[in-house]
């Protein structure tokens, strides 16, 4: 089966490698997203419909829908036992680990925090933190902390003092364990255990027992992103992020060894797309004779071999130029340079990208739960308008005007002007007033 993955291989010579390379950044731009009026959609609006109209209710009856989980409305937040218990039980290796990648996350955040009030004359900017916030932290059958250090740990720095995390009762009826314990780790003590659109729906407008927010982060599967999109404008979102993506330039000076074990740590999340571009048809095919070694091996081999013919390539140019080029029109979540001491040179014309991995020694996984910066990115092609999640998407600012008199008549008869031009009499009579000036006629 895996010498089907010679499919994925596409040189520049072949009549439709352009055609390739759109279809590949199209199925990556699209993976988050469903039509409108899809059926998904009519789906979806009929969630946030019934969510709107039926409150706890409705969402006790999606999660035994879609979860197979009966809980009362009573039931949908952790206990502090729960949370205690989960903190007394998790293995201290683990804890000390988690503790140090939180240490290094807040490091990272206070470095980049931007939220200090700034004053000019007349004018200024206050920074203020949003006051309450909601993390969406997937419910995969393996834990994601992660996520809950990724998203939380930001917030905290800004200032957030309300945050709520919302996780699908996959794990026994519940959230997992280590999920828990991060959260009273962090000090987090409003957790629930419900997920999906409805529990976006329920973030966003509050039910009897959930108080609104006013953001949404984090992952989720494409009905949690597609949920968020909808709820945009009564809240605020971080992205709609769809399957985690790698796109990885490589030249012969790469191990195709660790290039393939890079590609494979994307493409098993299934749906995950992985790419490598190379000027090197030499090393890309060492690189698929790497993977249809090492995918025999994976638990999810048959998965992530679909995933990777689904939307996955090793595509072969002619010159690095191209590579950078095409690698800018793709903007991946990761983008991964292995080209040995020309790495930085091309990092430096690199500028779509979500987060960038520069060397051998910078796999995607130190950024996901070690290094600092946020592991939730933009996705999808959007890395070319859109950054990393970050302490500072957790500050709004706000604009300072402070005009004495004396300023304000220095400008006066401009604004007059102006607001003339527009057709807005009262703006202009509100500065003629203050001067007792009368109206040119």
């Amino acid at each position: 089966m895996a010498n089907e993955l010679d499919k994925i291989l596409i040189k520049y010579d072949q009549p439709d490698f352009k055609k390739r390379l759109i279809e590949i950044r199209k199925v990556v731009t699209l993976a988050a997203h469903f039509g409108l009026s899809s059926e998904k959609d009519k789906q979806l609006d009929a969630i946030f419909k019934e969510v709107a109209q039926r409150d706890d209710e409705a969402i006790a009856e999606y999660t035994e829908k879609f979860d197979g989980v009966k809980l009362t409305p009573e039931q949908f937040r952790i206990s502090d036992a729960e949370l205690n218990n989960a903190h007394k039980a998790i293995d201290k290796k683990l804890l000390r680990s988690i503790r140090q990648a939180i240490k290094n996350v807040r490091e990272y955040q206070s470095k980049i925090f931007i939220g200090k009030d700034k004053n000019f004359k007349s004018t200024g900017i206050k920074y203020t933190p949003i006051k309450r916030v909601g993390i969406c932290v997937p419910g995969a059958s393996a834990p994601l902390p992660s996520t809950v250090i990724m998203c939380a740990v930001p917030a905290q720095i800004a200032g957030v003092k309300e945050i709520v995390v919302i996780s699908p009762p996959r794990y026994k009826g519940s959230i997992h364990p280590v999920i828990l314990a991060t959260c009273k780790e962090l000090k987090i003590k409003e957790v629930y255990r419900i997920g999906g659109a409805q529990a976006v729906m329920a973030l966003a407008k509050g039910t009897r027992t959930i108080q609104n927010v006013d953001k949404i982060v984090g992952p989720g599967n494409q009905w949690v992103q597609m949920a968020k999109k909808k709820v945009l404008g009564l809240v605020g979102i971080d992205s709609i992020a769809g399957p985690s993506e790698v796109l990885i330039i490589a030249n012969k000076q790469a191990n195709p060894a660790w290039v393939a074990a890079d590609m494979l740590s994307q493409a098993e999340h299934s749906p995950g797309s992985a790419v490598l571009f190379t000027d090197s048809e030499k090393f890309a095919t060492g690189v698929l004779t790497e993977i249809k070694k090492q995918i025999v091996q994976l638990d999810r081999s048959k998965e992530t071999i679909d995933c990777l013919l689904e939307c996955g390539a090793i595509v072969v140019f002619t010159n690095m130029t191209d590579v950078i080029n095409y690698a800018n029109v793709f903007a991946a979540e990761h983008l991964q340079i292995q080209c040995g001491e020309q790495s930085r040179k091309i990092a430096d014309k690199i500028t779509n990208a979500g987060a960038i991995f520069i060397g051998g020694y910078s796999p995607v996984a130190v950024g996901d739960y070690w290094a600092g910066p946020s592991h939730t990115l933009p996705t999808g092609t959007t890395a070319r308008f859109s950054s990393a999640l970050s302490v500072n998407d957790f500050v709004k600012s706000t604009s300072i005007i402070e005009y004495s008199k004396s300023k304000l008549a220095e400008s006066a008869d401009d604004i007059i002007r102006l607001a003339e031009a527009e057709g807005l009499d009262a703006h202009a009579r509100s500065v003629r007033l203050r001067f007792g000036l009368r109206r040119d006629k």
